[in-house]
């Protein structure tokens, strides 16, 4: 059995589409009013986007409901689900938690607020039955100020247990007006000793030169090989990681067709530069990590030796994965269920399935 490791998913996207329609038939009828069934719900909320922007408010949809209360509900059946059909045995779960705070508070008020999302979230990852290695990345968000964003840095550092690095979010093509900022940010992780990583080269307009060197990993960078190949000598030296999503591309409107992935590859393994496969948003793509790797050997975008090179790779760059562990170990683990943390969960929300 192949064991995984992922590297970039969203908490906010990485809800199923059945889990999260029976969560507002449940607990939140006008949502669930706005659709006549299920397979609408599931069309609207799995069919590609035109643009990047299109597509992150989606995300909005889901951080409304993902509150302290009801996280539990979420994460819980994101670890079954990935234990039970992807076969992870580490994952890295990034999200903003100051949109997971109370909208009607102060801002100083939601800064303190998201201590209790960062814990909550890492207490209801530690479930007994699927024994995956599961740490946080808080994302700064590039529609929230700086003062949010330097308290979500020292979130990160406040809470080690939980937390294995930073990153940014909410659309690469907002960063310009902002880099000075940014990169402020990035160099306060550093001198508190946060990893970091940073969705970057995504698009065509976000592309900044001047983050890379602040990012110990590259979320997508995807129009690095594609449009910027003088790069890849420099990331290969500073031994930066793509973490490079098949499906979003699509679904995004970036890419027309998963075959310009190809180039990435190529370009990317014969510098040297590795590529970590991951989902980003599993939810909204309604698939697996298993797939994203059979999907891009089948079209002859990567061979199997190259295959196996991307998933050696996710494990060696995962930051908080024991490095002198063999992932195959995994599989011989017992954990009793009792030993577990208990999991903070809602009796109401979780007496259901």
């Amino acid at each position: 059995m192949a064991l995984y490791a992922e590297l970039h998913r969203h908490l906010g996207g990485s809800v199923v589409p059945r889990v999260l329609w029976r969560y507002f038939q449940r607990n939140q009828d006008d949502l669930a009013a706005r659709f006549a069934g299920y397979d609408e719900f599931e069309d609207f909320y799995t069919r590609p986007r035109n643009t990047l922007e299109e597509y992150l408010e989606l995300h909005t949809l889901v951080e409304g409901v993902q509150t302290q209360e009801t996280l539990p509900y979420f994460v819980y059946r994101l670890m079954r689900g990935a234990y039970v059909f992807e076969n992870l045995a580490y994952l890295e779960l990034r999200y903003t938690p100051y949109l997971r705070t109370p909208e009607h508070l102060e801002q100083s008020e939601r800064i303190e607020a998201m201590h209790q999302i960062v814990d909550v979230v890492g207490r209801s990852s530690q479930v007994g039955e699927y024994p995956i290695v599961m740490k946080q990345i808080l994302c700064m968000h590039s529609r929230l100020p700086y003062e949010v964003n330097r308290a979500i840095v020292d979130m990160a550092a406040q809470h080690p247990e939980y937390v294995c690095a930073i990153d940014i979010a909410g659309g690469d093509a907002l960063y310009g007006d902002r880099l000075d900022e940014l990169v402020s940010l990035y160099k306060y992780a550093h001198s508190l000793g946060i990893k970091t990583t940073g969705h970057l080269y995504e698009t065509v307009d976000g592309c900044y030169p001047d983050l890379l060197p602040y990012l110990m990993r590259i979320g997508h960078g995807i129009q690095i090989p594609l449009h910027y190949p003088e790069l890849l000598k420099e990331i290969a030296e500073r031994n930066q990681c793509l973490e490079v999503c098949p499906t979003t591309y699509i679904k995004t409107g970036t890419l027309e067709s998963i075959h310009q992935l190809k180039v990435v590859f190529d370009r990317c393994f014969e510098a040297g530069v590795d590529i970590a496969i991951c989902t980003d948003n599993a939810g909204l793509h309604n698939v697996r990590l298993p797939f994203e790797y059979e999907n891009l050997l089948t079209h002859n975008i990567i061979d199997f030796e190259q295959l196996q090179a991307c998933q050696a790779a996710a494990f060696r760059h995962a930051f908080a994965w024991p490095h002198d562990q063999n992932p195959a170990s995994m599989l011989t683990r017992v954990m009793n269920p009792h030993d577990a943390q208990p999991n903070a969960q809602p009796e109401a929300i979780l007496s259901h399935s």
